[in-house]
């Protein structure tokens, strides 16, 4: 059968776009492996010592935690840090700056160091007073906002309130949560309440030290040490988004018998055996694809570690510029959202969660979900089935280990208006989920 004049236009231009495609690709692999040098120089005028990167090592770290130890599990660097394809970086004229490269990225697994002592703020990061207030924090805890019940006790009855910890996404901080849910809670939840928004390692105002390579054990214990010890919860329920969902499943997983409801927004997951596990997750949320530009700069800032700290530079480093900018644009005061929540987080940090959180935490994901099918606790998940940034075979994949979870599929919402825009249906779900759990875990 002779293909129609339509068929051949349709081939054709998916035979260009994927030329180019690899072209354009190709091309980044190349600055990257330049920019890597030029990064260290860089590094080496600025602070005297040159920052370890990621390019040299091919293998055989994958079972060293951030303190040198074998087999850590939550403490584990991700493969997809230093198995990241490019074509360029094992051509031979690069032989050399991949062995000077590999002292540093030994350095970095054995002691954690991602840079230079005394020199807790990157060259290349802001180095503003917003920016840098975590430093005056001498205890180092997570900065946490925290909602008290607006009552003693419910409706009189003289019941203790219950204990909610939120999460954030990638990219974002506790403000997602005190600018959608607090402030749409209804009377008698808010007195029943007990609200805590966390900012999570290395984002909002929460210290992001560079000697941390923010495994997800580093973001559990912050959070202990933050919210769960100093409080003493003894109980709570766990509301999460993005990223932060597998940081909830993990930290619900771990007080089993504490937690009393997880709420899944938007959760990525994707099943797969334990080897090259992380690398599968890294080349479906990020694969390298020119279209939709949503999905090119992902995945530009998750397979280039120079490329994203270039763009980091230009971005994060200048966020009051781009605010102000911003701010003349719309003609608008408050541009949270849109600004602050978008730079407030160094490139080390954001480039070590999304690998060793995002992708590293996916191999543990199917143990943590089993732990939560025995527990007894509630599970709902909610997604948005337009969602282009985490896709809906995610929340489905979770459903399918956990036959007894809640599922709410969202029809036209997307990765941010599953809770932008729908504000109060989302916190009256979350109302009735800790109401139901609670009687639940009574009975």
């Amino acid at each position: 059968m002779v293909p129609s004049l339509g068929q051949w236009g349709r081939k054709s231009a998916e035979a260009l776009f994927c030329a180019l495609n690899f072209i354009v690709f190709l091309f980044l692999d190349a600055v990257e492996c330049v920019l890597c040098p030029v990064y260290r120089f860089l590094d080496s005028f600025f602070e005297g010592e040159a920052s370890p990167c990621y390019c040299a090592t091919q293998g055989g770290e994958s079972s060293r935690g951030v303190n040198g130890e074998e087999g850590e599990e939550e403490g584990e660097l991700s493969e997809s840090l230093y198995r990241r394809e490019n074509i360029f970086r094992e051509m031979w004229f690069l032989a050399f700056g991949r062995k000077r490269a590999s002292f540093g990225q030994e350095k970095r697994l054995v002691n954690g160091n991602g840079g230079s002592k005394g020199t807790p703020v990157r060259w290349s990061d802001c180095g503003c007073e917003t920016c840098v207030s975590w430093m005056s924090n001498t205890e180092q805890k997570l900065h946490v906002v925290v909602k008290e019940p607006s009552g003693a006790a419910v409706s009189g009855q003289g019941k203790a309130p219950e204990n909610v910890i939120f999460l954030h996404g990638f990219l974002a901080s506790s403000s997602l949560w005190t600018e959608s849910v607090f402030p749409h809670l209804s009377e008698s939840g808010a007195a029943s309440y007990r609200l805590f928004a966390v900012d999570l390692l290395g984002f909002g105002k929460s210290p992001k030290p560079r000697d941390c390579s923010y495994t997800l054990k580093d973001h559990l214990n912050m959070i202990e040490k933050s919210v769960i010890c100093p409080f003493q919860l003894d109980s709570f329920h766990i509301v999460a988004h993005s990223m932060g969902c597998v940081v909830a499943v993990a930290l619900a997983s771990k007080y089993e018998t504490s937690v009393k409801s997880v709420t899944l927004t938007a959760p990525p997951y994707f099943p797969s055996s334990k080897r090259d596990s992380s690398l599968t997750v890294l080349r479906r949320l990020a694969e390298k694809r020119l279209w939709p530009p949503l999905l090119f700069g992902s995945s530009v800032m998750s397979w280039y570690e120079h490329l994203g700290r270039c763009i980091c530079f230009i971005v994060c480093r200048n966020h009051r510029t781009w605010e102000r900018i911003l701010k003349f644009i719309t003609r608008r005061s408050d541009v949270h959202f849109t600004v602050i929540d978008l730079t407030r987080h160094t490139h080390h940090s954001a480039w070590h969660t999304m690998h060793n959180v995002i992708c590293g935490g996916t191999k543990l994901m199917d143990g943590y979900l089993e732990t939560l099918r025995r527990s007894g606790a509630k599970i709902s998940i909610i997604h948005g089935d337009r969602d282009q940034v985490v896709p809906l075979e995610c929340s489905l994949s979770i459903k399918a280990r956990l036959p007894d979870a809640e599922i709410n599929i969202i029809r036209n919402a997307n990765h941010n208006t599953v809770i932008f825009g729908r504000e109060r249906d989302f916190t009256r779900f979350l109302g009735c989920t800790w109401e139901s759990s609670s009687s639940v875990r009574t009975s």
